[in-house]
């Protein structure tokens, strides 16, 4: 397969955009080319992983927590699987499955880590990402906090009035 088809997925993925097409290519050129066969666990959940995996044609599933079929969510071609795992030690969140011969670019952390070391511009893209996915997140759970606030301080509503019995409201 050419590098441009390679890449290709690379560029609609946030955690990418932005990246000169040389860096895309090294980035490319460094990576694992997997082929997964029908029924192949791409991924399993609660094991670790060392790398991200970025799916360049096929499809897989995600399945949920008993091995059933998660509302059959269908991860597409150009879909990344563990994206932070290139960079940290994480741990799958879901099994993925191979739906048909799915080809993907697996980008270990290894690999990473010595081309970050050759172009420091990767680090401050991959961490300024980063950075703003911990903002984003940062940014909701403090407007569930704030509403969570909000719902405390709404006064209780009245008691009912039902009818009086020597002064005494009955329910």
């Amino acid at each position: 397969m050419a590098i441009d088809a390679l890449v290709k997925p690379l560029l609609s993925l946030p955690l990418f955009r932005g990246l000169p097409p040389l860096q895309l290519t090294e980035i490319v050129r460094r990576a694992e080319r997997v082929i997964y066969a029908p029924g192949d666990v791409i991924a399993a959940e609660n094991q670790l992983s060392d790398a991200a995996i970025v799916i360049v044609s096929g499809n897989c599933i995600r399945l949920d927590d008993d091995g059933g079929q998660s509302r059959g969510e269908q991860l597409p071609e150009g879909s990344m699987i563990s994206e932070l795992a290139m960079l940290v030690e994480v741990t799958h969140i879901s099994t993925i499955i191979a739906q048909g011969p799915v080809k993907a670019l697996r980008m270990t952390r290894e690999r990473m880590r010595e081309l970050m070391e050759d172009e420091p511009a990767l680090v401050e893209h991959f961490s300024a990402h980063i950075f703003g996915r911990l903002r984003r997140l940062a940014q909701d759970l403090n407007a569930v906090d704030s509403a969570l606030a909000r719902s405390a301080s709404i006064p209780p509503p009245p008691p009912s009035l039902g009818s009086a019995a020597n002064g005494h409201v009955v329910h």
